[in-house]
């Protein structure tokens, strides 16, 4: 039997990209991605997806109490917005002459940094 590694998927969303969330609790939010998870297929959007954490009183917070954290959100569930029209859209690759790979917003076919 072959020990085969599991490839990890190639995600087209990275941290600091600006992404709309297109389903869920959160749908219509825009953020920042603060990170991604590769592993687990999630990435954590700025603004979007609050829960609530209840804390214990510790000595870094005395009083404990209940704060609002953005939790991960599945891949699937975030679009790129485009960087011409504001909208959601999806994403290509393209190799440039100088052998470098880059993404593409497929709407507007803009260069996305």
């Amino acid at each position: 039997m072959e020990n085969k590694k599991k490839s990890q998927p190639k995600l087209n969303i990275r941290k600091g990209d600006l992404v709309t969330v297109i389903a869920g609790d959160s749908k219509g939010q825009q953020g920042k991605v603060v990170e991604v998870r590769i592993k687990e297929n999630r990435a954590i959007v700025e603004g979007a997806n609050m829960v609530s954490k209840h804390s214990k009183p510790s000595a870094t917070n005395p009083n404990g109490g209940i704060s609002k954290k953005e939790a991960p959100i599945h891949i699937s569930n975030l679009a790129l917005v485009d960087p011409k029209t504001g909208k959601a859209t999806r994403v290509s690759r393209k190799r440039t002459e100088d052998g470098k790979v880059v993404r593409i917003a497929k709407k507007s076919g803009e260069e996305i940094n």
